[in-house]
């Protein structure tokens, strides 16, 4: 695996081995190269890519492992689908080490949350396809991604509404067969209480009338005329969730 940067400082060595961290090319237990080889690599002072590998440390992306060096800390990122799919532009990975999915639902249903009805501009009570998988690692339940597309959207890539796991992302399909660019809309973040059967998803065993926070990511995909899909993703309690800069 070639790691060569251009980047000259700390920042830019962290950056270079986080990236690879998150898309999941380094894996849980992988080896980083030694200091000597990422001195040579980037072409920087022995104490650079000490800074840059402590800032690796704090983040809890990266351990020390004695005569092994540095390596790739377990299980050390939940990624949102949005990042899943830069993942897999990059380097074609649907999951990263470890990670599996499951409880796949795919439904019709009329829509009546008023936030995703304001960003996919549906009315109340409107159709939509909306799927559903929880997303685990080594086993165990970290995330609960539920995407909803508009029937405009359904109607060029069919396969949504298959119940049956996509083996192509629809951003891919849609362009492919509409000629318009999907564009990622700003992905924000909040914490709200779960619901009963997003506890149920990540098994968490919580006494009755217990409110229990969760962190929720959502994002909005568009092309030039319409709102093609509402993506959200909520986090088991305790995840760690890279968000972007």
């Amino acid at each position: 695996m070639a790691y060569k940067s251009p980047g000259k400082g700390y920042a830019d060595v962290a950056n270079h081995f986080r990236a690879l961290i998150k898309s999941g090319e380094l894996a849980p237990g992988d080896a980083l190269p030694s200091v000597a080889e990422i001195r040579d690599q980037f072409d920087v002072a022995a104490k650079t890519v000490s800074r840059a590998l402590g800032v690796l440390k704090g983040e809890g992306l990266v351990t020390s492992r004695g005569s092994l060096g540095t390596v790739v800390a377990k299980s050390p990122l939940v990624i949102t689908g949005a990042d899943r799919l830069d993942r897999m532009a990059r380097n074609g990975l649907r999951y990263a080490p470890g990670e599996t999915s499951s409880g796949h639902k795919v439904m019709r249903r009329s829509v009546h949350d008023a936030d995703v009805c304001r960003a996919l501009d549906l009315e109340p009570g409107d159709e939509a396809v909306i799927r559903i998988r929880v997303f685990r690692q080594d086993g165990r339940p970290t995330s609960v991604g539920v995407s909803v597309y508009p029937p405009h959207t359904v109607s060029e890539v069919p396969e949504l509404a298959d119940d049956a796991r996509m083996t192509r992302q629809f951003d891919a399909l849609y362009t492919e067969r509409t000629g318009r660019e999907v564009v990622k809309g700003q992905r924000t973040a909040h914490a709200r209480q779960a619901s009963q059967d997003e506890l149920d998803a990540l098994e968490i065993d919580a006494p009755p009338h217990t409110a229990v926070a969760v962190l929720v990511t959502t994002v909005v995909f568009h092309d030039d005329e319409h709102a093609l899909g509402y993506w959200e993703d909520v986090y088991a309690p305790g995840a760690h969730v890279p968000i972007s800069s």
